[in-house]
């Protein structure tokens, strides 16, 4: 855990939320949480929602997402924007790493953050 404005990789603990799904929480202030999402293929994160607003970036691979009924299959370097309250899914077509950020930070992945 760090309390300064500079967190290594290193110093961050990667966590198997479910299997197949991998999370890392980077950067966290009081009103935004950066966390790098690694999904092996065929991973499903199952339909959810959360108050959180959720804005990610596909680093590498090919995953389908579920947002509110709209389907759409993000490839590296496709954004999405999720408001909080709104019902979204994701299956990994390949091995994917995306990059999320949360506002405000969600309580649970906090462990590894300051």
């Amino acid at each position: 855990m760090t309390d300064g404005y500079f967190m290594s990789a290193q110093e961050t603990e990667q966590v198997e939320m479910l299997e197949g799904l991998h999370r890392r929480t980077m950067g966290t202030t009081d009103e935004a949480m950066l966390c790098e999402f690694f999904l092996e293929r065929g991973t499903a994160i199952p339909e959810h929602s959360h108050q959180n607003d959720q804005v990610g970036y596909v680093v590498f691979g090919k995953i389908k997402m579920t947002i509110n009924d709209e389907v759409y299959t993000c490839l590296p370097g496709d954004s999405f924007a999720i408001p909080g309250g709104i019902v979204h899914s994701t299956l990994a077509l390949v091995d994917s790493l995306v990059i999320n950020v949360f506002s405000p930070p969600v309580k649970d992945y906090e462990v590894e953050a300051r």
